[in-house]
């Protein structure tokens, strides 16, 4: 029936967008972030190096 066709388009709309975002918060949330303590530790000791000429 064409009249069921428009709330057609906006469930299979609503589904995409809703695959959308699931897709993207797994992503973001499936990396493991350093605390900035840890990651300021690692900083300081790479940049010490210890020339002998």
């Amino acid at each position: 029936m064409p009249q069921m066709a428009p709330l057609m388009w906006l469930s299979l709309f609503i589904f995409f967008l809703l695959m959308y975002l699931f897709f993207n918060i797994m992503n973001y949330f499936s990396y493991n972030m350093l605390n900035n303590n840890q990651s300021k530790k690692t900083f300081l000791k790479q940049q010490t190096y210890n020339w002998k000429w």
